[in-house]
């Protein structure tokens, strides 16, 4: 795996920003987030589109720690916004991700995180996953719950398809997906609480809309205390089966607590 392709399977928050707002990129950067996501897409009209992608080809702060939002496949734009990311080093995540024939002609080589934000995406999700170059999978509760004609903050109502996409994610072979976003931007208390439960359906990241939304979703996903005095107890007992307060250990509890302390279990 690459430097680009770790740093995009690590990553626990991901914040977005407008392409064409070059004023808030070096921000966005400097907000403590794992990785900026630079939107090409839904965050820029399309008379802004060539500029916002001008802007972004001329910020000096693009590369490996950067993901560029790119216009979906089929568009004006897709093919321009393609190669000035690849051209940069970035990840490339893919809108309305859902054919994973498109997934695989899209950029050999280049860290893709296919956007599952539609009701076919989340019925091929394994598909999807599967495709060369994905190195991670993203939920687009918004665009799939205004599909779906339902509340893109219900809970209930998305568990299935986010479900569908840990499932895929794991059966694929890649790294745990990345949770949609909290439009709440000033609701203090439901970036923590959409994070706990995205973290208890096996989500290991989540894309966030404004910097004030980066603590909590990286706490949220951090093992707690418990958790990390759990894991050294269970590996501190040796390899062969045993008890630690009370409970079976064997190789599957062994290897979620060699998980657990290396910071990528979900639970």
């Amino acid at each position: 795996m690459s430097t680009a392709q770790a740093t995009v399977a690590a990553a626990r928050t991901f914040l977005f920003v407008p392409g064409d707002r070059p004023d808030r990129f070096d921000k966005a950067a400097a907000s403590g987030a794992d990785l900026v996501i630079v939107d090409l897409e839904d965050a820029v009209a399309v008379e802004d589109k060539e500029s916002a992608r001008r802007s972004v080809a001329a910020w000096r702060s693009l590369g490996t720690r950067t993901v560029v939002r790119v216009n979906a496949p089929g568009t004006p734009w897709f093919e321009a916004d393609l190669a000035m990311a690849v051209g940069a080093g970035c990840a490339v995540m893919v809108p309305k991700a859902e054919d994973p024939v498109v997934l695989a002609g899209i950029a050999p080589g280049s860290p893709l995180i296919p956007l599952v934000e539609t009701a076919l995406g989340v019925e091929r999700a394994y598909e999807v996953c599967s495709a060369p170059g994905v190195v991670r999978a993203a939920f687009g509760n918004v665009d799939l719950a205004a599909q779906l004609g339902v509340a893109h903050d219900d809970s209930l109502a998305l568990s299935h398809a986010r479900s569908r996409l840990v499932l895929a994610s794991a059966a694929a072979g890649i790294a745990p997906p990345v949770d949609g976003v909290t439009t709440a931007v000033r609701d203090t208390e439901a970036p923590a609480s959409d994070t706990a439960h995205a973290r208890r359906l096996g989500f290991t990241g989540k894309l966030c809309v404004h910097p004030a939304q980066i603590a909590a979703v990286a706490s949220g996903f951090a093992p707690t205390d418990d958790q990390l005095r759990w894991a050294r107890a269970v590996l501190g007992a040796g390899g062969s089966v045993t008890t630690v307060d009370g409970q079976m250990v064997d190789r599957p509890v062994l290897e979620r607590a060699r998980r657990i302390l290396a910071g990528t279990d979900p639970a």
